[in-house]
This record gives structure tokens, sequence and C-alpha cells, in this order.
């Protein structure tokens, strides 16, 4: 593991290069604004593992410890250093409509996306997957086939926004995400014809939140 001052010139460097506060880092990390761990880094503290780990996910950053490793994939061998970065697509289909099952999240395939377009959407290149969207719910928005970056470090929910979910059945879903005041979750498709899904109470807590939505691709057949 890194040392703290060599982690914490790293965790900065990467939280200016995305241009976040440090409140906004905190967000994406412990889901509140809590300033204390990158402060507590700046006035000589050691944060612990876990803490760390937290904070290089919400920048995408790899906080690893153990034997060297041998180099990632050929496609990141020949991004590295370019104004490019890799974005896995993942075997994953996001159901817009009832809902999709899921095995092993293989990678079908990596795709490039300009790193100065990444960092203007805050995103870090290591959070960002590609995942196939399956049927009609999020039209107009979202069509059948269409390719979807999802943001892997925004959990967090911001009401009206579209996140990849689990829901409390294990099926994989987008859909608009709102809040019910602390007491659930509302998950609403885009096309009228299809009703929302609530989830209340421990059913609310048992849907994962993968990430945010935050572009997506229309294939034309």
């Amino acid at each position: 593991m890194e040392n703290s001052e060599t982690l914490l010139q790293k965790i900065e460097a990467r939280r200016l290069e995305l241009g976040l506060s440090q409140t906004e880092v905190s967000q994406r990390a412990f889901g509140k604004s809590d300033n204390s761990a990158i402060s507590n880094m700046k006035r000589g503290s050691s944060p612990n593992f876990d803490r760390a780990s937290q904070l290089c996910a919400a920048l995408g950053l790899e906080l690893y410890v153990g034997p060297p490793r041998e180099s990632g994939p050929v496609e990141q061998l020949l991004l590295e250093g370019t104004d490019f970065a890799p974005v896995h697509r993942l075997d994953v289909c996001l159901s817009a409509g009832p809902g999709a099952e899921n095995g092993d999240h293989a990678v079908v395939e990596t795709m490039a996306f300009r790193r100065d377009w990444l960092a203007k959407m805050n995103i870090a290149p290591s959070a960002a997957v590609l995942v196939r969207v399956a049927g009609d719910s999020m039209q107009p928005g979202l069509h059948d086939g269409d390719m979807a970056l999802v943001d892997t470090a925004q959990k967090t929910i911001r009401s009206g926004q579209i996140y990849a979910v689990t829901d409390i059945d294990a099926r994989t879903l987008v859909k608009r995400v709102d809040t019910l005041g602390g007491e659930g979750l509302l998950l609403r498709s885009d096309n009228p014809e299809f009703a929302p899904i609530i989830r209340l109470g421990d059913e609310a807590n048992n849907v994962t939140i993968h990430g945010r939505v935050v572009w997506s691709g229309h294939v034309w057949g």
C-alpha cells in the first residue's frame, strides 16, 4: 500500500483532474458530505484501509496490496498514454421491460472513449462500463439494442435520474429512480404503458443500485 503522503498526492491529482471538490468526492465515496478523510490526510494522518479504498474507488483509482501483477489486457496497453481510455462492454442486459436475468459479467469487447470527455462528465474510466438495453419501457430515450454507459461510482440516488438496478427478484433493470421520503424507492419507466414499481422498507433496502446511466448510443439496424 502507498504511504499516506504518496497516496494523498495521487488522490488530490485525480480529484483535480476530474474537477471534483472534497465534498463531492466524500459524497461519492461515503454517501455523505464528510471531508474528514482527505482533510486528515493533509494533516498527516493515515486513513484506514477501508476508507482509503472507498476514496480511491470513488475517483476511479485502485488501491492494491499484494505481489506485483502482470500487465492488463492488450486493449489497455495499446491505449496507454493516448487521449483515449478503454471502457469494457459487459455481457449484461439492462431490461427496459419486465426484467432480465444476468449471470457472470464477462467482458464482450472494449471500446475507446476520449479521456477529456470522460473528465468533463466527471467519470473515472475505471468506473465506466457499457451494457446493452433490451426492451421498450424507457422509450423514447432508450431503445431496444441501445448501448448505455454506466458510471458505477454514482450509486447515491439523485431522484429522477436513470440507474442500472437489480430488483428484489434478482432481475436487472434500467429505470428512473425516485426516493420516497426515506421510506422506499420508486422505479419508473419513461414509457407510460409500463406501471411504476414501488419498493418500501426492507424491499427497498434489497434493491441494488449499480450506477447511473450517463450516456447512450443508438444502434441503427
